[in-house]
């Protein structure tokens, strides 16, 4: 017994002499060759466009800016590192999200992951993240359904504004604007459901009337029965929860029956620099959306702007989302290298409680893990340029009654 003792005593001791040896000729971690980042998002199907309008540019330009830098400095490894960025397209199914997330993490073993477009879709990601304790920072979408459940994933952040922040905002502006009564209508996704649910109360705190509230299926193909009840209503406004593609035919099916309201209101779709070059100018004056964000918002927007333009050549197409998701990826770099590691317990403690100046100026999340320091929640189309519209200091014009639609030549 005492000699197996001894041969085990002698292993240990040679495998430590070993180690030191190693250490004494220099001996390092295996070398890191890049940070591995990925997101599964939807490059085909019904999600396909706002992909490519809001956060699929903006991931572009981030990478391409931080590898033009040489890398983000992670001081383990002693040197900057490029980010490699893998894509998958989950084809806007959830089913596929979900499957393409988990082979990210444990397949690819990625680094960082990016969550999926929509608020359903990322309603079911945060919770696979949290799983697998991988930071997951919630640009594109948001939903108030996951501030009921935030407490349990420390792991998730939520960067965009939405239901909760908009709809008081949107009330406000109504109000000023002199008007009574409103048509709500929305899809059936989790975005329509709970914008609704959220307005009502807010709209009738501020003496809004609601004449009526009707829901329509994902892929509505003809909105003619919902405009003309608005319009037999004599309703002042209608207020549309919905996506770009049904806000795009709301649109048109509108100027085809010349249905027209003081005010129009589509919360995803009007956002869009496409939305106002599909119809023209004189067509958006005057319809609302949520946001908000303008070139005149400050010198970090005139950045951002700039630099877009000199990576794709055009003015941002999102005056919404994109400022606030390429914010949060300046401030996710910044923890990054304050952290020194990848381990992402270590940048989540980081993330939680640092603040780092960004594109929106100084960028923090809350203790809620929720970024607040956004620069407008409404914006309306005035002369070519969404505006913010909001009461208050982040006002860059005061909102107006949208004209008639023109008439036709």
């Amino acid at each position: 017994m005492r000699s197996g003792k001894l041969w085990w005593t002698g292993l240990i001791l040679a495998i430590a002499g070993s180690l030191a040896l190693g250490l004494a000729a220099g001996w390092t971690a295996p070398r890191k060759e890049a940070i591995l980042m990925g997101v599964a998002f939807a490059l085909s199907g019904p999600l396909a466009p706002i992909t490519n309008a809001t956060i699929g540019p903006v991931y572009d330009m981030w990478v391409k800016e931080v590898n033009a830098r040489g890398g983000i400095r992670v001081s383990e490894f002693g040197r900057r590192l490029p980010v490699r960025f893998i894509k998958y397209d989950d084809k806007s199914d959830l089913g596929t999200a979900t499957r393409l997330l988990e082979k990210l993490i444990l397949e690819d073993r990625v680094d960082i992951v990016f969550p999926p477009i929509s608020t359903g879709f990322l309603y079911a990601a945060a919770p696979i993240a949290n799983k697998y304790r991988k930071i997951l920072i919630g640009g594109p979408g948001g939903a108030a359904k996951l501030e009921e459940i935030m407490p349990n994933l420390p792991y998730f952040f939520q960067v965009l504004n939405y239901s909760r922040s908009q709809m008081p905002v949107l009330a406000a502006v109504l109000r000023e604007l002199g008007l009574r009564t409103v048509a709500i209508i929305h899809h059936e996704d989790l975005h329509g459901v709970e914008y609704k649910d959220v307005a009502l109360p807010e709209f009738r705190k501020v003496g809004l009337q609601v004449a009526f509230v009707k829901s329509f299926p994902m892929d509505i193909k003809d909105t003619t029965p919902l405009l003309k009840e608005a319009t037999a209503a004599r309703v002042d406004a209608l207020i549309a929860f919905a996506y770009p593609d049904q806000g795009f035919l709301l649109t048109r099916q509108a100027m085809e029956l010349d249905a027209n309201f003081k005010a129009m209101f589509i919360s995803v779709g009007v956002n869009l620099s496409a939305f106002r070059d599909a119809f023209g100018v004189e067509v958006v004056e005057g319809m609302m959306g949520g946001g908000a964000w303008s070139v005149k918002s400050g010198r970090g927007a005139r950045r951002f702007v700039e630099l877009y333009k000199k990576h794709f050549n055009t003015e941002p197409p999102d005056w919404w989302g994109q400022l606030y998701y390429y914010a949060s990826l300046e401030h996710l770099q910044q923890a990054i290298e304050a952290a020194g590691t990848l381990d992402n317990t270590r940048i989540r403690d980081v993330l939680a409680t640092e603040t780092f100046n960004t594109v929106v100026g100084p960028f923090k999340y809350d203790r809620d893990r929720q970024f607040r320091g956004h620069l407008g929640q409404i914006g309306q189309w005035q002369k070519g340029i969404f505006e913010v519209v909001d009461p208050g200091r982040n006002r860059t014009a005061k909102p107006i009654l949208k004209p008639a639609w023109p008439k036709r030549r």
